[in-house]
């Protein structure tokens, strides 16, 4: 069989998302009959029917809803391949992935520093709350990663390990005491887990208003008190583990390049941070003139 064509994919997929080939061909920016002929010369070529078509309905046959899973397999793989291909061609260009308001300070100190070396790549920043996924798809080069993170199949880097504090509202129960436990802060009804691995996570800054306004608590490292204000209180959890912070990357970025920027993100962060205390006796810095970077 003939294979087929990355339009007639795209094609197909519009149409099976769409369920309706006038949707479908607005979407894709063409005229309904010539997509209509695309479909139904694919249908012959494959020798199987993907679509039932009334005059009222399109619906999916067993082997379209196959078929429809792997054509979007298939243009996923091609996207792919060719910002792979865009970023191995663009060897001075290095595209660095992080979560909005999470370790912004040490980002900036990191990009500042690498783009004072002889030869440094160009450095574009995106702003993502899926950098595992800008990652696997090719749209970044590295990531700066915060938290307990599934990493399978990427490199990493740790670049330093905060205590875990719980930030809850100036009145709760639990605000006026030196430590908590982890117990403590997951039976509470109010406590939501901030970075789930399958999820992405809400901006630090909503975060902090909805702990402000009582509708959650969370744990968070502790350098994100340097954005609390007086609204709440940072408690540490003695017994968690302390939040790592990690420099990721996958297996495509040029070596020299990669090498540069994780070895001048190693040197700033272990500038930055000192070794923390850790349990009760931990006390969040001032708000304004801490000096290290934001979680």
């Amino acid at each position: 069989m003939e294979r087929p064509e990355t339009r007639e994919l795209e094609y197909f997929v519009a149409v099976a998302e769409e369920l309706h080939f006038g949707r479908a061909a607005e979407r894709l920016g063409i005229a309904q009959p010539p997509l209509s002929r695309a479909i139904g010369r694919l249908e012959r070529r494959m020798g199987v029917q993907l679509l039932t078509r009334t005059s009222r309905r399109v619906r999916l046959t067993a082997a379209g809803a196959v078929f429809l899973a792997e054509s979007r397999k298939a243009l996923t793989a091609v996207d792919v391949a060719v910002s792979r291909a865009q970023r191995s061609g663009r060897s001075h260009r290095l595209v660095v992935a992080a979560r909005q308001g999470t370790g912004s300070g040490l980002l900036a100190r990191v990009v500042r520093a690498y783009r004072r070396l002889p030869g440094a790549a160009e450095v574009r920043v995106v702003f993502s709350r899926d950098q595992v996924g800008l990652l696997r798809n090719g749209a970044a080069d590295i990531a700066l990663m915060c938290g307990h993170v599934r990493r399978d199949g990427l490199e990493f880097s740790e670049l330093a390990e905060t205590p875990t504090v719980a930030l809850l509202p100036l009145d709760h129960s639990l605000a006026a005491k030196p430590a908590v436990s982890v117990a403590d802060v997951v039976q509470d009804e109010l406590f939501r887990p901030l970075w789930p691995e399958d999820a992405p996570a809400i901006a630090l800054d909503e975060i902090i208003e909805k702990v402000a306004m009582g509708e959650l608590i969370v744990t968070v490292g502790a350098s994100a008190t340097d954005r609390i204000g007086s609204a709440v209180v940072a408690v540490p959890v003695v017994d968690a583990p302390p939040t790592q912070v990690v420099l990721t990357w996958g297996k495509d970025i040029p070596a020299a390049t990669r090498d540069a920027f994780v070895r001048t993100a190693e040197s700033v962060a272990a500038g930055m941070w000192a070794p923390q205390p850790k349990g009760p006796s931990w006390v969040a810095p001032p708000s304004t003139t801490s000096s290290k970077p934001v979680m």
